[in-house]
């Protein structure tokens, strides 16, 4: 049920915005009333998704951004502040999956610092320069998407499972040097839910992460951008600093 109005003059930036999760909560936010930044490095499937977000009548502008390049965070940030003169919301959904179904010993360093670039590092950086605006103002909210795999951690995704665990200490800290402001930041922590992004993981290692989820099958993108929209609501006031749970009851805390 989308809540008509309900972010109204806000402006929300939504990394990871071309597709899935990013895509999702940006369509669910810009048709409740935002006015939607779509981050992404993908420029062509970008172009598609804000010419679709157009013909259904959402605000939208897109920014071609490696959210691990801090100069190109820093500049779209900065454009986003100077053409709309605030940043009410950043959902940061940008990430990567990285090997799956690969010991550690198997797993290249390469193929390590590739996933913290974007999952971890990229994560800090635009929740750096988006806090940065937000602060002028002293209101704002921030969703980082975490994951599951950073709270119990999945075998044969080291490097998946460290930089989500990284996502989850992130929330928490900033969350407390904010809490005194009107500044909340949370994370959200899918279990498997049925992305694009899912598609290059062995069949074998979505098997053992379905298997473990209790209502026994994956999340829909619309699930996640329900929560996702409730937690960077006004209503939501008095939560910062909590990684919620979406997980078909896989984690109960």
């Amino acid at each position: 049920m989308h809540i008509q109005d309900r972010f109204k003059n806000k402006v929300a930036i939504i990394t990871g915005g071309a597709e899935g999760l990013g895509k999702g909560i940006a369509k669910r936010l810009g048709s409740e009333g935002a006015t939607i930044a779509l981050f992404d490095i993908n420029k062509e499937l970008l172009e598609k998704t804000v010419a679709e977000f157009e013909e259904n009548g959402i605000k939208v502008s897109a920014h071609v951004v490696d959210i691990s390049n801090e100069q190109e965070v820093m500049d779209a940030t900065a454009e986003v502040e100077s053409e709309y003169s605030t940043i009410d919301i950043l959902v940061n959904a940008a990430g990567i999956v990285g090997p799956t179904s690969t010991k550690i010993t198997e797993y290249s360093t390469k193929d390590f610092e590739r996933v913290y670039e974007i999952n971890l590092k990229g994560t800090f950086l635009i929740s750096k320069y988006v806090l940065t605006v937000m602060k002028k103002k002293g209101t704002g909210r921030v969703l980082l998407i975490a994951s599951i795999a950073g709270k119990e951690g999945n075998p044969g995704m080291v490097g998946y499972s460290t930089t989500k665990a990284g996502v989850i200490g992130l929330v928490k800290g900033i969350a407390k040097e904010f809490a005194d402001t009107g500044i909340t930041v949370n994370g959200l922590a899918p279990a498997v839910i049925k992305t694009a992004m899912n598609e290059k993981t062995s069949p074998e290692q979505l098997a053992y992460m379905t298997a473990k989820i209790p209502m026994q099958r994956l999340g829909t993108i619309e699930e996640v951008a329900a929560s996702s929209c409730y937690i960077v609501s006004e209503e939501n006031s008095f939560s910062t600093g909590f990684i919620y749970d979406i997980s078909g009851g896989r984690a109960t805390y």
